[in-house]
């Protein structure tokens, strides 16, 4: 009887937020609006793939650690740890301020204490098959499946590798390691999805699928300013889900939105400048925020030398391959198909905004046609003559990149033919190695380039091995890395690994992407991070 007059009340109060949150008139209120244009399938953060839930979930929970504006890893839920000796057990020691938002399934009514040991049922419960979280490759074969995750008491967990993984500590920050109380998921059971009971920031207060989803703040958050004043500023955040991004762009440009993450291409050139600035007409009426974002767009090559595929391909031929690298101007790519809003990728596979990425020691692939003509004739296909048409395989949204790269090389002799298929085909076929020649792009999971070096490593299958790279010192290097405590060491071999596939060249890289959000002036200390996610514990609103 509890548990329904509770969703009563939680029905009357979304209809008397959703009203006022509606006519965006609150001003006695500091909500923060925006819109997730493919909607969110779920707040349980076992089920956090992709980026509409983890913003929602980054709001709603928070993990061991977390990763800062520099992408750096700092303390969240663990206020330090160490590792031992062997380089397989880590130990963290955790905050004892840390409550779960105020819910019916606790006593009173008034949210618990966390602890270890609901770090452990969490962790426990990713890899759980019967929860099927996709997220559950993040500890397989990394973490001992029998005494991986252990509350040592309260305060102190324990996590145990199987073997040396040093960029572990970036896999906890992800939403997927988001700590969740086992009374929530035993009380809601498959509704859990819609009761999420964490410790973050804000806390749920209603959710109409498909209308808005309505958050307020947590009062009783343990983080606390520099000056020592509670976080976070704003009283609650509301978030629609309007299907159309020109309906969005209206709804910002009447105030009803705080901000937008992206610009859609039909409005681009209305809005940007070819360098990526802000027209004249738009300067001081809003702010423009760019900033290095953890992924890179490529075109990946298959180069498993017993696929029939490949085997009757001229890509085979690694000049080939290199020739493709040279044979378009990427720099001219950015400025007149992109309004400049990224990098050309003219370094590695790794992007900019990690550590290790370094344009002087990994050299990628520049603008040369007599390079790239020079390459064609040493494989035998001098100026393009008997070469055979290359189909490449693209998504709708990016026809135009494709069709751009397939004009520049058939200049030099390289004729490309583009395919345009849904998204979902591509992906069925790049993960069954049955494209040859395909548009892809990888977004980071944690701020650390192993996630990225790791979709060459030859024992890992497709995904995320698409290009089915098999190469025996990049393995050796590539375990070697995961392995090595130093930083500066491990950064090194990074480095090295990324010039082999840039020289192999498996991967046509295209550029390094940048985040671009739209913000009303009002809005302050809205930061954006390399993992674009949506940060919101310091914003205010004037």
């Amino acid at each position: 009887m509890r548990l329904k007059n509770y969703s009563i009340f939680i029905i009357i109060v979304f209809i008397i937020f959703f009203t006022s949150c509606k006519s965006h008139q609150h001003p006695d209120k500091k909500i923060f609006h925006y819109n997730e244009q493919t909607g969110i399938a779920s707040l349980d953060p076992a089920f956090a793939k992709n980026q509409s839930i983890m913003w929602v979930i980054h709001q709603l929970y928070n993990t061991l650690v977390e990763v800062d504006a520099e992408n750096q890893l700092k303390p969240s839920l663990a206020k330090s740890w160490e590792v031992a000796a062997d380089n397989l057990t880590f130990i963290f020691h955790l905050r004892t301020d840390v409550f779960f938002h105020d819910d019916i399934i606790f006593a009173d009514g008034k949210g618990r204490r966390l602890t270890a040991q609901d770090v452990e049922y969490s962790f426990k419960r990713i890899i759980d098959k019967n929860v099927a979280s996709p997220g559950a490759w993040i500890f397989n074969n990394k973490v001992d499946s029998a005494i991986g995750f252990k509350a040592l008491n309260d305060s102190t967990f324990q996590l145990k590798l199987v073997r040396p993984f040093q960029p572990i500590l970036g896999i906890l920050s992800m939403q997927y390691c988001s700590i969740v109380a086992k009374e929530a998921v035993e009380q809601y059971g498959s509704n859990f999805r819609r009761h999420p009971i964490g410790s973050g920031p804000f806390e749920m207060v209603a959710w109409e699928e498909g209308q808005a989803l309505i958050l307020k703040r947590n009062a009783y958050y343990f983080e606390k300013d520099d000056s020592g004043n509670a976080l976070p500023y704003l009283d609650g955040i509301k978030v629609s889900f309007f299907d159309s991004k020109a309906t969005e762009f209206l709804e910002f440009q009447q105030n009803r939105l705080d901000f937008i993450n992206d610009i859609e291409a039909s409005f681009k050139d209305e809005l940007l400048t070819k360098t990526g600035n802000l027209k004249n007409e738009w300067q001081g009426k809003l702010l423009l925020q760019k900033h290095p974002y953890l992924n890179t767009e490529y075109l990946g090559i298959l180069v498993d030398g017993e696929n029939e595929l490949v085997k009757n391909s001229p890509l085979r031929l690694k000049k080939i391959r290199q020739a493709i690298n040279y044979g378009f101007d990427r720099q001219k790519m950015m400025l007149y198909l992109r309004n400049s809003i990224g990098i050309a990728a003219e370094s590695g596979f790794v992007p900019a905004g990690l550590p290790s990425f370094d344009t002087v020691k990994v050299k990628g692939y520049e603008y040369d046609v007599a390079k790239a003509k020079q390459l064609l004739a040493e494989a035998g296909f001098a100026n393009g003559i008997d070469l055979p048409f290359i189909k490449l395989l693209t998504i709708p949204v990016y026809s135009d990149f494709a069709g751009y790269i397939a004009n520049e090389l058939r200049q030099i002799g390289i004729k490309v033919q583009v395919e345009v298929i849904q998204k979902s085909l591509l992906l069925e076929q790049t993960s069954k190695s049955q494209a040859l020649f395909f548009r892809a792009s990888w977004i980071a999971d944690y701020p650390d380039a192993e996630n990225y070096l790791s979709v060459f490593y030859g024992k890992n299958p497709a995904p995320p091995n698409y290009t089915r790279y098999s190469n025996s010192l990049y393995d050796s290097l590539y375990e070697k890395a995961i392995a090595e405590k130093n930083d500066s060491i491990r950064y090194a071999i990074y480095q090295q690994m990324d010039q082999l596939i840039i020289d192999d060249a498996p991967v046509v890289p295209l550029w390094y992407d940048v985040a671009i959000h739209l913000v009303h002036n009002n809005i302050i200390n809205f930061l954006p991070t390399g993992l674009n996610l949506l940060e919101l514990r310091k914003v205010k609103i004037k």
